[in-house]
């Protein structure tokens, strides 16, 4: 559940190339708030996955709505505890 919302939504984010070519920027637009940099590619996406995982936390923390996260169904039947 929280791996495939952490890879949906790394699948969606946009890097470029930024400060001449020296830094890479990456964001994930349907996340507010959610961006980060790197010197390359690889560690902007590091950081970038880094930043997705805080913001979902934060937001669980704070009971705050998560776009698209959908929490499993769970049923419980009493008579497999009876």
């Amino acid at each position: 559940m929280i791996q495939d919302f952490l890879t949906t939504n790394l699948n969606k984010a946009t890097y470029e190339i930024i400060d001449n070519g020296k830094r890479f920027y990456g964001e994930i637009k349907d996340l507010r708030g959610v961006w980060a940099l790197g010197k390359t590619l690889e560690e902007c996406r590091r950081n970038l996955m880094t930043t997705v995982e805080g913001w979902l936390i934060l937001r669980l923390k704070k009971n705050l709505p998560i776009p698209n996260f959908k929490f499993p169904k769970v049923s419980i039947s009493e008579e497999k505890y009876a």
